[in-house]
């Protein structure tokens, strides 16, 4: 490399037979035109152009240019490689720049590892964040294996690379994560399914076709509908074909590139749910599960991941099982994103495994301990795993697709942002790309909450234009009911505490005997609705508290209401003696106040803030018992009841 001083450069650059062009390489770049000045790298050529230096960063996007004048693959970068002061010094090489790539350099950041992205396109959604960008294409063998020189670890954000070249690396020594016999597994999903039938985890059933003959085959031996997908290239619904019958066969076959591209066919999974288990493995073959995730798709394409899944601990148990066996079969360190099927039956079949961070898993930035990205981190480079659990009960993630082209689709993105900004417990993520497609994936947001059932209505307030308003993202948290209006004088003192401790409430008349139906109904949709405790008044035999802490797994609070015979005491003698496994709390005879003070003390398990309400509630009414004790002593008892 040609070295040269700042005079040196400030008399080329005046030169009329010179253009100057910053050009921010690794220091490992090689150009026989290149030169350094304190951390840039400047690089001149000698053809001429009619843009001036101003003009030429303002016609870029991103200011930070690529080098044009050499052909090795280009590098941008903003930093220098000289001084490593992170958590690790050793830079990770991502081949892809996509959003992945992005989160994972937003994640890196954070602990001061230097990420490098290798992506053909100049204006990734990495490059602006990356510790550099080479722009290059990862398919291409010349310009992986350069980009690997200058990487301590090699990962990927996208399993469709050049298996063959990360072959040939490891075997010159290159730490590639995951291992490449792992990538050469998931790229093939046939190869993928053989795979894992050797390990014995649960799949489909599955066969490969040659030709029209063998699909009407499979179709004879699997029934249909058929699915039929291709072998290789195949992710967010491309490379899949449903053939509803023998008739379709050869429409579904043409629609994926023909026998020619490699085929092969699957039973049809009766699922009646999709879920989703990350799973990361670290160096030392430590294993770490996040909880698991319900997805919904759209058009093929991951649309709304549920966290957790809501279903049973059976269930979740089940498929965290099956999604750890399947990546300890696989080699390498890193985040693996493993999809299921859930069948009426209550079986679990691995339908496919992406050996990266995963669009299940964006919730865990905002709803985990340890976001995926972060993981995938830890792991590749040789940390200890992190905490994969939930920080908070419930998350779900909306992916923004592109609704329309160019930049009507943009106008409906940022009318969707605009509301979900207005959303509590909403965090918006924009990848920056500069084209608007339909079903691209632009951004996606995450709502967290303290229930399943409370972001669910979030998400729904925030997608139903007509009906939004910042009211309605308002979810009651705690439901107050009796079994008649003539309980509602002694069950609105319970409202009046929730309401003085801004805790969202709601009060409802639901009778045990005159409407069993919709008591059965508000007992089983509360969890759902976003209710986490619910305060039930009850005279009598007390029937209502009973019977609905026997249809909700919800904490039950029973007021015994005193009615006009034996004072309340049958009502609070019936709370006390329910059967076990059906607990409720109590409080004492038409004492709603205290319910609803404990239903706060519930709730503040998982809110700092109510604890602190609730704190400065016992110290206020410290203080008032103390203020009035000093009037007494002062003042004496006549005059204290005689002001």
């Amino acid at each position: 490399m040609l070295q040269q001083s700042s005079s040196c450069c400030d008399s080329l650059f005046a030169s009329p037979d010179f253009e100057f062009r910053p050009c921010l390489a690794s220091t490992k770049t090689k150009n026989a035109f290149s030169c350094s000045m304190e951390k840039h790298k400047l690089l001149f050529t000698s053809a001429s152009s009619s843009l001036s230096l101003k003009q030429r960063f303002q016609t870029k996007r991103n200011p930070v240019l690529a080098c044009r004048a050499s052909r090795d693959p280009q590098v941008t970068s903003g930093k220098d490689d000289a001084a490593f002061h992170g958590v690790a010094d050793v830079i990770v090489g991502v081949l892809g720049g996509g959003q992945l790539g992005r989160m994972l350099c937003q994640a890196a950041s954070q602990m001061a590892i230097k990420v490098m992205v290798l992506d053909p396109q100049e204006n990734c959604p990495a490059s602006e964040i990356a510790h550099h960008h080479m722009v290059g294409s990862f398919d291409d063998s010349a310009t992986v294996q350069e980009f690997a020189k200058r990487c301590g670890v090699l990962t990927v954000e996208i399993e469709h690379v050049d298996v063959e070249t990360l072959e040939k690396l490891e075997q010159q020594g290159v730490d590639c994560q995951p291992k490449a016999s792992t990538i050469r597994i998931i790229q093939d999903k046939y190869l993928q399914k053989v795979h894992f039938l050797k390990h014995d985890i649960p799949l489909p059933e599955f066969m490969q076709i040659d030709d029209l003959e063998g699909a009407k085959r499979a179709g004879d031996l699997f029934g249909y509908p058929l699915m039929i997908k291709s072998k290789r290239l195949a992710y967010d619904g491309r490379g899949n074909a449903v053939a509803k019958s023998e008739d379709e066969l050869s429409s579904a076959v043409t629609a994926l590139g023909g026998f020619d591209r490699g085929l092969y066919v699957e039973k049809w999974a009766p699922f009646v749910k999709e879920l989703a288990v990350i799973v990361a493995r670290g160096r030392d073959n430590s294993i770490a599960c996040y909880p698991v995730v319900q997805t919904i798709h759209k058009e093929n394409i991951c649309h709304i991941v549920k966290a957790p899944a809501n279903m049973s601990w059976k269930i979740r148990k089940l498929a965290t099982d099956i999604a750890t066996r399947a990546v300890r079969s696989l080699e390498g360190a890193g985040v693996f994103a493993v999809e299921l099927f859930l069948t009426k039956d209550d079986q679990i079949l691995l339908n496919e495994v992406a050996p990266r961070p995963h669009n299940s898993g964006h919730h865990t930035i905002e709803s985990c301990h340890t976001s995926q990205y972060e993981q995938h981190l830890r792991a590749v480079v040789g940390l200890p795993l992190g905490d994969p659990s939930m920080k908070t009960p419930a998350a779900i993630m909306y992916n923004l697709l592109g609704e329309d082209e160019g930049e009507p689709g943009f106008l409906l993105a940022q009318q969707l942002i605009g509301r979900a900004l207005h959303i509590p417990g909403a965090t918006v993520h924009w990848y920056d790309k500069p084209e608007m497609r339909k079903q691209r994936k632009m951004g996606h947001i995450t709502i967290v909450g303290p229930s399943l059932g409370n972001v669910e209505k979030l998400l729904e307030s925030m997608l139903n234009e007509e009906r939004f308003d910042r009211q309605s993202a308002v979810i009651p948290r705690v439901g107050i009911i009796m079994g008649s209006d003539s309980d509602l004088p002694v069950m609105k003192d319970a409202a009046k505490i929730l309401n003085l401790f801004e805790v969202p409430n709601e009060v409802r008349i639901v009778s045990a005997h005159r409407t069993p139906e919709l008591m059965y109904s508000y007992a089983l949709s509360a969890r759902e609705r976003g209710i986490q405790v619910i305060i039930a008044g009850a005279g009598g035999a007390a029937h209502l508290p009973g019977m609905v802490a026997a249809l909700t797994p919800l904490p039950v609070i029973g007021v015994p209401v005193r009615a006009s015979t034996l004072d309340g005491i049958d009502s609070l003698l019936s709370i006390v003696q329910m059967p076990r496994g059906v607990p409720v709390a109590t409080v004492a005879v038409n004492n709603a106040t205290n319910a609803g003070l404990l239903a706060v003390r519930i709730l503040g398990v998982c809110d700092a803030d109510l604890v602190s309400r609730m704190t400065q509630y016992q110290e206020d009414t410290r203080d008032e018992v103390l203020t009035k004790a000093e009037k007494l002593q002062r003042d004496g008892w006549e005059s204290y009841l005689n002001p």
